[in-house]
């Protein structure tokens, strides 16, 4: 009995101590970023075997000196395309849809798909972009509000779009879409009856206790300031009806919290996360599960994805089978740092 307590106590300080070496050599690597751009902000949040770490460089914004921190509120962006999947996954867990299921009777009433379209798409389709749907003209809108250019998207905006399209010219194929993450959005309010913040909160936020994550109200202190791509300011996005897409704003330290779940397979999280993670398109090198990138190599499986906004850059990634996740946030639109800083951070945390 000895020996096997001896054994198990080395063995967690051999964790612990494989842990501590991966978080030095994290936050060395954004030290290093964060003295080579010094205008720009970073928050990580890192976990592996249920032990977490967390690292902040930069400020709230360029004009004061208030540190940001795991509890400073960034716009997640396009991550919330994994809550939106996860949501979708978990209904059909609880027999609402089936991920197979053409989008036809789940739609609401505004739309009205065109003959040829009809039982076409699937809410996988939707899921992994290659339902071949026509998405939001970002470039019209940005050209008219540069600071809250989806203002402009409602119902009827979106509608025009589904109902004037009466072919999917590249069906099958990837081609990212909002415009599906937004009708996902609405079937999950069809098939609950209830509002997507309802849903955020009902299924995820509370239930894991996010206090940082938010949806309709986010006005809070400790919020960090965004910056465009030529470093100029940049307002958070207003929540609007394509929310379910990517307007989601919240912090490492509860997006680390959504990752513990999401690898604990014996909680509804974490069974809706393996749903997502089932591979639905693998075509030209690749692959995607729900609202999943899914890279792959010999000996590791890592889920990824990111998100940029105009003022702002992130991503999410883990590795089941090796227990870790990893919450990476950036203050200014810049997805050429963000891919450099998490593939110099992948090359430390994964298995050679």
């Amino acid at each position: 009995m000895k020996t096997l307590q001896l054994f198990i106590t080395l063995l967690l300080m051999a964790n612990f101590s494989f842990s501590q070496d991966v978080y030095r050599k994290i936050d060395s690597i954004l030290k290093d970023a964060h003295a080579k751009n010094s205008n720009i902000s970073f928050s990580v949040g890192f976990i592996k075997n249920d032990t977490e770490f967390y690292t902040s460089y930069g400020n709230l914004n360029r004009e004061n000196t208030i540190k940001v921190d795991k509890r400073s509120l960034f716009e997640i962006a396009s991550i919330t395309k994994i809550l939106t999947s996860n949501l979708i996954a978990n209904a059909a867990l609880e027999g609402k849809l089936n991920t197979n299921d053409f989008i036809d009777a789940y739609l609401p009433k505004a739309y009205q798909l065109h003959k040829k379209l009809q039982q076409k798409i699937k809410i996988s389709d939707l899921a992994s972009h290659q339902s071949g749907l026509p998405d939001i003209d970002f470039r019209a809108l940005i050209n008219a509000n540069s600071q809250q250019p989806i203002d402009a998207v409602n119902q009827q905006t979106l509608s025009e779009i589904i109902n004037n399209c009466s072919a999917l010219i590249d069906y099958g194929n990837y081609r990212y879409s909002t415009i599906g993450y937004v009708l996902l959005g609405q079937i999950l309010e069809t098939v609950y009856n209830k509002t997507y913040p309802e849903l955020l909160k009902e299924k995820l936020t509370s239930p894991l206790k996010l206090t940082r994550t938010f949806s309709t109200e986010f006005r809070v202190d400790n919020t960090v300031q965004g910056y465009n791509a030529n470093g100029g300011t940049q307002e958070l996005f207003n929540w609007n009806i394509t929310g379910s897409a990517g307007l989601v704003k919240s912090n490492t330290l509860d997006m680390t919290t959504y990752l513990k779940a999401v690898l604990n397979e014996n909680n509804t999280l974490g069974k809706a996360a393996l749903l997502c993670e089932e591979t639905q398109y693998n075509k030209g090198g690749r692959q995607l599960g729900l609202g999943l990138n899914i890279l792959k190599d010999e000996k590791n499986t890592v889920f990824l994805k990111t998100g940029d906004l105009l003022g702002q850059s992130s991503i999410m990634a883990y590795d089941r089978e090796h227990n870790w996740g990893i919450v990476l946030f950036l203050n200014q639109r810049n997805h050429k740092l963000r891919q450099e800083l998490f593939y110099n951070i992948l090359e430390i945390i994964k298995t050679k």
